[in-house]
């Protein structure tokens, strides 16, 4: 009679090998890669600002850092706005010149009382972004081009305003707008305290609300979402509202922080925004973002120029090289590790 052994040494290879159905090796390989694309710009951040600490006497001073705070501010809110577009899978041209027009309404309003300075360009900057999203969204014309048409439009807008440039609004000192974007609390400008807040609340809106797993269920697959029940439409005219009354309340800050509406800002502003949120790791495909990445990216191209600005011997034009072959290189990456992740 022949018996069965059942206590034959069992192999722990295959264990070792699966996780869930995963191979561990891959598995881990995923989240290194997912790792670098959430957190390399810190990364990139922190050496070059040791470095450049290392190398300029007056680059961590305190005056430097605040002043570099302040700055990166405005450019922040815009950003924050976009990262909201872009995770839905769009693109908005149109904040440099709603942030000029935004500058130069808080500033003419301001003769009429702080509250007009703040709600008129929150109110037109906001309304164009509406008109952006359902033009997007129930007209289903490509963001591109319907963003684009709202940038030479609200530049037109801000010229007749101005009367082609001519007329430059001032906001008087020592009134509550003044304060507000010329103040310091803890030594930093109170700009970069009303960036933080945002952000704050930006990222919780994006990942602990209804609205944010639309957000990115949109952008991920809209058709997916649309047979979910996530409302698509609504989703996109909100992000586009959302991203044109940032860039009017940043516009309004700028203004108060040089006390006057000044007509030549904003040129190009939405490049370094979208170049600051892509380098901050969201995908330019949509579905993946974080806003916290948006903020790094901002802050490592405000260094990257500080840094250019102290050797002194460089051209600003190279701060626009650098920031052009940087934000190349990271997308190349991002596509690199993102067909590496699907791969695996």
């Amino acid at each position: 009679m022949s018996t069965t052994r059942t206590d034959l040494p069992v192999t722990t290879a295959g264990i070792e090998q699966t996780q869930g159905g995963e191979p561990v090796g891959s598995a881990r390989s995923e989240r290194l890669s997912a790792l670098i694309q959430q957190h390399g710009a810190l990364a990139v951040l922190v050496i070059v600002s040791l470095v450049a600490s290392f190398s300029f006497d007056s680059f961590a001073t305190g005056d430097n850092v605040s002043n570099m705070a302040t700055s990166s501010a405005f450019l922040a809110i815009v950003a924050l706005g976009m990262t909201f577009v872009i995770i839905t899978g769009g693109i908005d041209l149109s904040v440099g010149s709603l942030f000029a027009l935004g500058g130069v309404l808080a500033a003419w309003g301001s003769r009429h009382g702080t509250l007009v300075a703040l709600l008129l360009p929150l109110a037109v900057c906001g309304l164009i972004g509406v008109v952006n999203g359902l033009l997007v969204a129930r007209s289903r014309l490509a963001p591109f081009i319907v963003t684009l048409a709202a940038m030479l439009g609200a530049r037109g807008l801000m010229l007749a305003v101005t009367d082609e440039g001519a007329d430059t609004f001032l906001i008087g000192k020592g009134s509550f707008l003044a304060e507000l974007g010329q103040g310091t609390t803890l030594g930093l400008g109170n700009p970069v305290w009303i960036t933080l807040a945002l952000f704050v609340v930006g990222a919780v809106v994006l990942r602990r609300t209804r609205f944010g797993q639309h957000v990115y269920a949109v952008g991920g697959n809209e058709d997916a979402a649309a047979l979910m029940g996530a409302p698509v439409a609504r989703t996109k005219i909100l992000v586009y509202a959302l991203s044109g009354l940032l860039a009017g309340l940043a516009g309004a800050l700028n203004a108060a922080w040089l006390a006057s509406g000044v007509t030549i800002l904003g040129n190009g502003m939405e490049l370094e925004a979208i170049s600051a949120v892509v380098i901050g790791g969201t995908l330019l495909t949509g579905g993946l973002g974080y806003v916290s990445g948006s903020l790094v990216g901002v802050l490592l191209l405000k260094v990257i120029q500080n840094v250019i600005n102290q050797i002194g011997s460089l051209d600003s034009s190279y701060q626009q090289v650098v920031s052009g072959a940087f934000l190349a290189v990271v997308v190349i990456a991002q596509t690199w590790l993102g067909r590496r992740r699907h791969l695996m």
